[in-house]
């Protein structure tokens, strides 16, 4: 099958896999059916080497769910009305708008096929000029959305997620861009809701080989509270002990992702190490980056073996 399109989100996120996503997919291999409990921002999905079959996404961040099922809908809509400029008093006055959108939340977790272009567009233009956490986070603003914080300056040219500009984009308009990505997510089912729903077996069973990507928030003490919906603090102990209970199925190949010393995981799973360039993994304490190469990935055993790495005949002789 023919390499597809590697694509990239056009909104920022924390704790974003771009740069894990080869190592995700080698160890996967071409799955017929793939599983992301935790979506965020579908770098791993996106950076799909190969062609897309049976695949489900999932987030608890309504805003986030319905993002992907709007983009996916009605791109063009979505890029019209996400296609405005950069200004603080609009930031602001749409923040508050959209956590105000009680019933639009309720029903994004009842109704599987509902979405909303305005609240998808609106949010994803504020939150690629953001700074730091807190963008429509119920937990810290409720529905009085008190933050005052200057955005990020810039434009279609310049600054974040949709304020990119061609060169890092790929794309010369933001309708361009978003129809790619649309056409990329056409059979992408897009839930929202709890991360456990989308690993029963009536999602999991299928012919072939099932392939699950688990990136919980990450549960080390050093972690924002603030930078997840997700109001579980266990949810990536959860997301352990359910990999450990089915690690051991030869139909499941199992991606779970955390930090350095955060998950004792059985014989047979494999501890692959990554390097986080952006985001929390960017964060220095006395001016030393101490978060970058603490990124693991545990490999269930039924994951792809990969062969060793071949010395160079330079490192043979220096040996």
């Amino acid at each position: 099958m023919s390499a597809q399109e590697t694509l990239r989100a056009p909104f920022p996120w924390f704790g974003g896999k771009s740069r894990a996503a080869p190592l995700v997919w080698a160890a996967l291999g071409d799955v017929s059916n793939y599983v992301e409990p935790f979506a965020g921002s579908l770098a791993v999905l996106l950076a799909r080497p190969h062609a897309p079959r049976v695949e489900t996404v999932n987030d608890a961040d309504c805003y986030v769910a319905n993002f992907w099922r709007a983009l996916a809908a009605e791109p063009s809509e979505v890029a019209r009305l996400a296609d405005w400029p950069v200004n603080e008093a609009d930031l602001h006055a749409r923040h508050a708008w959209l956590v105000g959108r009680v019933e639009f939340r309720e029903r994004m977790k009842i109704d599987p096929d509902f979405y909303d272009a305005k609240v998808a567009a609106w949010w994803a233009w504020g939150i690629s000029q953001w700074i730091g956490s807190g963008w429509c986070d119920l937990k810290r603003n409720g529905a009085s959305a008190s933050h005052r914080k200057r955005p990020i300056v810039g434009g279609w040219r310049i600054g974040c997620g949709v304020h990119q500009g061609e060169r890092t984009s790929g794309h010369a308009s933001l309708a361009g861009w978003f129809n790619a990505l649309r056409d990329r997510l056409r059979s992408v089912r897009v839930c929202c809701g709890d991360w456990s729903r989308v690993v029963k077996p009536t999602v999991l069973t299928t012919s072939g080989v099932t392939g699950v990507m688990l990136d919980p928030p990450y549960s080390h003490d050093e972690r924002d509270p603030d930078l997840y919906a997700s109001e579980d603090e266990n949810v990536a102990a959860a997301a352990r002990e359910w990999a450990i209970a089915h690690g051991d199925d030869p139909a499941l190949r199992i991606v779970l992702c955390g930090y350095d010393g955060e998950h004792a995981m059985p014989k047979g799973w494999r501890a692959v190490e990554w390097k986080a360039t952006g985001g929390y993994g960017n964060q220095r304490k006395n001016g030393v980056n101490e978060n970058a190469a603490r990124e693991r990935l545990w490999l269930s055993p039924f994951c792809v073996e990969q062969p060793p790495k071949q010395r160079s005949l330079f490192e043979e002789v220096s040996r």
